[in-house]
């Protein structure tokens, strides 16, 4: 369940939500919980046609063929069959990879700058009066 969830929070983009308020945070929760039920909906129903289970196909591949299809249909406004992108969800299978290992690490680090904890503008001007600060070396 844990991964499930990691997985969908890197995938769909919602590791760090955007909005202010708790009340946005919530809705925005729950857009990409649609999102998520949209694209399993896809993947089921394309599992279900080609004939395998759904846990077969990829999200991520899922994700980005409904991405390039539903740009492509509101681009061209044509109504093209919903058959071709099933079938373009059902080519990608994900196999199975045992004794797989993967570390749990970071590749980026983070920068060492400090965080704006004061106004830019009022940043910007003691950056004017005094200079940047000298970052020390650890």
């Amino acid at each position: 369940m844990e991964l499930d969830l990691r997985n969908i929070k890197t995938t769909l983009g919602m590791a760090v939500l955007s909005c202010k308020t708790p009340q946005m945070c919530e809705k925005e929760l729950w857009v990409y919980l649609l999102a998520y039920n949209l694209i399993r909906l896809l993947m089921a129903e394309a599992a279900l046609r080609a004939g395998v289970l759904p846990r077969q196909l990829s999200f991520k591949h899922t994700l980005q063929i409904w991405v390039a299809w539903s740009r492509r249909q509101f681009l061209s406004g044509s109504g093209e069959d919903t058959a071709t992108l099933f079938v373009l969800i059902a080519q990608i299978r994900v196999a199975n990879r045992p004794g797989r290992i993967e570390p749990r690490a970071v590749k980026r680090r983070p920068k060492s700058y400090p965080r704006l904890d004061r106004p830019r503008q009022q940043a910007r001007m003691e950056i004017e009066k005094h200079g940047h600060v000298k970052k020390l070396r650890a």
